[in-house]
């Protein structure tokens, strides 16, 4: 068992994510997520849509990149990552949690292997955004490529569960069931963007279009 992986996933790590709902809080108001169903149906895509086929493949990029300190593969991730997400706000959210992740990482352990992440931030070359940050906390304590990506799906789907039970009325028991049946498919994803070779693309305009109309709400919870 790594007892640093299930630290880095877990909800009182000091991540940031809290604050943001990438787009639920939108959908909500509007009435476009109201029910278990609905919520089920904006996990599944976002598990296949934006983990499956962006946020996820950066990790396992990364990953590599990180392992052999392919830094002009990491500068490409990290603009790629970010010019792919519409919404302003989704990039200032994902470059504000990987500064957090890489910084709360590296005070937490002396030899934590990200510094040459951190090096890049520092020079202005990468944010990070949060898929390298994460897949650097998890090469430094022996996670696999497979494993990172799968911790970063958990990480993100867990996340959203737990804004949703701040902004709809669902039970904490409902809420992780349907988390439940979401991870069930985690393992399929990663096998087939692995099969992909971990290729960066976006489609998900549902979902882009709540996050862009987060900012117009007349009073919110998160920022995005």
């Amino acid at each position: 068992m790594n007892l640093e992986l299930l630290h880095l996933c877990d909800s009182l790590f000091p991540l940031g994510g809290f604050a943001y709902s990438d787009g639920l809080e939108s959908a909500t108001n509007g009435g476009a997520v109201s029910d278990a169903a609905d919520l089920h149906a904006w996990l599944e895509a976002m598990l296949d849509d934006t983990i499956g086929r962006l946020e996820g493949p950066a990790v396992w990029l990364a990953w590599r990149a990180i392992q052999e300190d392919d830094v002009t593969t990491l500068m490409r991730l990290d603009e790629e990552v970010t010019a792919l997400r519409p919404s302003s706000s989704a990039r200032r959210s994902s470059r504000a949690m990987g500064r957090r992740l890489m910084t709360t990482w590296q005070a937490l352990h002396e030899e934590s292997g990200v510094e040459p992440l951190a090096r890049l931030s520092r020079d202005g070359a990468v944010g990070p955004v949060l898929p390298l940050a994460f897949a650097a906390a998890c090469v430094s304590c022996g996670v696999t490529q497979r494993g990172s990506v799968e911790a970063f799906a958990y990480t993100r789907l867990a996340a959203t569960v737990s804004a949703a039970m701040r902004l709809m009325p669902i039970g904490q028991t409902d809420a992780h069931r349907l988390l439940s049946r979401t991870l069930e498919r985690v393992p399929a994803v990663v096998d087939w963007l692995a099969a992909r070779g971990g290729d960066l693309e976006s489609f998900a305009p549902m979902m882009d279009i709540a996050a862009m109309t987060q900012q117009y709400l007349h009073s919110r919870l998160f920022r995005s």
